[in-house]
């Protein structure tokens, strides 16, 4: 019965590393998106701040 009892707790402790590992990956794959997705938005973004300072200098300058 002890022996059954060592190897329950050798198995929970697997476990418990197993799970640390996959929210890491987890973790890994949300940065992922938001890398892509600042990215992929960024030049808009960077568009439509020139767009507007390019209107406030017009407006300034009027």
């Amino acid at each position: 019965m002890k022996a059954f009892i060592v190897a329950a707790q050798n198995f929970a402790r697997d476990e418990e590393g197993v799970t640390a590992i996959e929210y890491g990956l987890v973790a890994a794959v949300i940065a992922g998106v938001v890398v892509a997705a600042f990215k992929t938005l960024g030049a808009g973004l960077n568009s439509a701040f020139t767009a507007i300072a390019g209107k406030i200098t017009t407006v300034l300058n009027t």
